[in-house]
């Protein structure tokens, strides 16, 4: 446990899966879908790694697969409630460590984009990925609808690069060795969103 916590501090994915097996994969997918801490945790890279684990042996891909889509389903229905029962009072305090409003308006402006889909596409977009559900909560977004895009977008992150990982650990041989570079390689592709929507929107202004 003391190691898994480690890890954690550390934002280690390679650490967190070799540490906390299934249940820290399932904590921490859970905690950044629907937990504002969330935002700092490695999704796309601890995903990744548990995919490239998988491939050798370490992790049963299946039962990774799944543990990792129940878990972040969880988390945006936790993440749901809370933004529909306390939401509304937090989003209008000021900054603090783990709330900024940026965070907000960026999300703000990503369902302003894509309606509902955002529910789904906000999976791939990290920090957005933590707000979008609290704001479709505080937005009265009808729970079913929001689970159906919910289970949707689980399914297709948790899935799609769970696999990616698993896939190219079955090809690459000793892919062990290469977990940070292919991880820093993960980061880098999944801030691109973000990137790019920060930068339209300063042109915009």
């Amino acid at each position: 446990m003391l190691d898994f916590l480690t890890a954690c501090i550390h934002l280690d994915p390679l650490a967190i899966v070799e540490a906390g097996g299934y249940l820290g994969i399932a904590i921490l997918v859970f905690a950044e879908s629907g937990l504002f801490f969330g935002i700092f945790f490695p999704g796309d890279s601890l995903l990744f790694v548990a995919g490239l684990l998988a491939a050798s042996g370490f992790l049963e891909v299946v039962l990774l697969v799944a543990v990792v889509v129940i878990a972040a389903i969880l988390g945006d229905s936790v993440g749901y409630w809370f933004g529909a029962n306390v939401g509304g009072n937090l989003f209008a305090r000021k900054d603090s460590r783990f709330f900024k409003r940026e965070y907000l308006r960026r999300t703000e402006r990503f369902y302003e984009k894509y309606g509902a889909r955002a529910v789904v596409l906000a999976r791939f977009v990290p920090v957005v990925r933590t707000v979008a559900p609290m704001l479709a909560g505080v937005g009265s977004m009808r729970y079913r609808r929001f689970l159906a895009y919910n289970a949707l977008g689980a399914l297709l992150w948790g899935a799609g690069v769970t696999l990616v990982g698993f896939t190219l650990g079955s090809v690459l041989p000793d892919s062990e060795a290469y977990v940070l570079p292919l991880s820093l390689v993960i980061v880098v592709v999944s801030f691109l969103p973000l990137f790019w929507n920060v930068v339209r929107g300063k042109r915009a202004v």
